[in-house]
């Protein structure tokens, strides 16, 4: 059988990196897409090829996939990885910093959906797995924007599933914890530029000091991205795979926690996690 064909955004580091490199050893052809492409130099070595991709940029990401399906004739997997974590305020964060986080972490991963069901859907076959995270289904103060989009992508991917299932095109849904890449860590940093001498000062060192535990390896939150990655694989290659995938540390216990517990006993329970992340 000729070896299936993965496309995966975001794999400059983290996750994206990881799940490349998984994908490579299992036999599939990966391409893997990023705008720091000397960051992914490296799979170079494991058979992937990299491209150039922004998921903000039509041209780039039109090219991308017309250069996987002109060498192949088609992609049997695509990773929605790519993105990142703007916190802040929603008073304090611009509007068009806003804008900028939906339009890399919805906008991108919806277009760069767009640009492969025509190949899928003639092909009556194809995955599409969304990297959203448990941040999709719970909440953090300081946290509105970047929870706005993956609350947006849960949703997008529930109605996709049922849209393209009469054309033999599954929908994924994979949902890490925290991992022990530099995400926390960055996302941790922005948050204090915007609201970290402001009205919000004090949240804003407690929600810092959270989200760069996780970029800590070994720490007891903080998952290994191939951890996730190997989550990925699973999905990639499932006969029937499920429809979520939580994954990571803690993962499954916050979720049942949020189905469980009433709105403000969550808030209660979490804010305190928070402060003991933060010590």
């Amino acid at each position: 059988m000729a070896s299936r064909i993965a496309l995966v955004t975001g794999a400059s580091t983290g996750i994206g990196f990881d799940t490349a490199l998984a994908l490579s050893a299992v036999g599939f052809t990966v391409y893997a897409g990023a705008r720091r492409v000397e960051r992914m130099e490296p799979l170079k070595h494991h058979g992937v090829t990299i491209l150039p991709l922004d998921v903000t940029s039509e041209e780039s990401m039109t090219s991308a996939v017309s250069l996987v399906e002109a060498a192949h004739g088609r992609i049997d997997v695509l990773v929605n990885n790519a993105g990142y974590g703007s916190y802040g305020s929603l008073e304090e964060v611009p509007l068009a910093e806003g804008r900028r986080q939906f339009d890399v972490n919805v906008m991108g991963l919806a277009r760069m959906t767009q640009l492969v069901i025509p190949g899928m859907r003639s092909l009556r076959s194809g995955r599409i797995i969304n990297v959203t995270s448990i941040g999709g289904k719970i909440h953090e103060p300081l946290g509105a924007w970047y929870h706005g989009t993956k609350f947006a992508v849960e949703g997008m991917s529930d109605s996709l599933r049922l849209e393209l299932r009469p054309h033999g095109i599954d929908v994924v849904i994979i949902e890490p914890s925290g991992t022990d890449s530099e995400w926390g860590t960055i996302a941790g940093e922005g948050l204090l530029l915007t609201s970290g001498n402001g009205p919000y000062k004090d949240q804003a060192h407690i929600v810092a000091a959270a989200l760069a535990s996780t970029s800590a390896t070994g720490h007891m939150v903080s998952t290994p991205a191939t951890v996730v990655a190997k989550t990925i694989v699973r999905a990639a290659t499932a006969k029937r795979p499920r429809t979520r995938y939580p994954v990571g540390r803690g993962a499954w216990s916050v979720l049942a926690m949020r189905r469980i517990l009433p709105d403000r006993a969550f808030d209660a329970v979490f804010w305190n996690f928070y402060r003991r992340l933060a010590g």
